[in-house]
């Protein structure tokens, strides 16, 4: 079975206005709608950087209880969560999974460890 949606846990989490904290998510693989379609919205136009926080906010699904992402809930990430999250989502549509070839430190044996459960604390 083809996967397209892949689970994560964000190391740190998004704190809503609320003050509940969101860490675990669901990102899909991105189409080419995804990547093309942000490039005509004013805000990527006025500052490139912002392709990222949209780009994510059509692909993370789901974040904790959250079922509507958009761009200012990205905004409101801590930084190593959007570098998680930039990294999930090029891991997950370049190499078609979620893995990171791992070492164990005592008995050097290399191995495939999931990239979401490393992520968390």
């Amino acid at each position: 079975m083809f996967q397209t949606e892949y689970e994560f846990t964000l190391p740190l989490g998004y704190v809503d206005n609320a003050g509940n904290l969101h860490r675990e998510g669901v990102m899909r693989l991105a189409t080419a709608a995804d990547e093309i379609l942000p490039l005509k919205d004013p805000r990527v136009q006025a500052n490139e950087a912002y392709l990222i926080l949209i780009l994510l906010s059509r692909v993370v699904t789901k974040l904790g209880t959250l079922s509507q992402i958009n761009p200012k809930i990205i905004e409101g990430l801590y930084s190593a969560d959007l570098a998680y999250l930039q990294e999930f989502y090029n891991r997950i549509n370049q190499s078609g999974h979620a893995q990171v070839e791992a070492l164990c430190p005592k008995c050097s044996h290399q191995f495939a460890a999931e990239m979401n459960s490393v992520g968390g604390l």
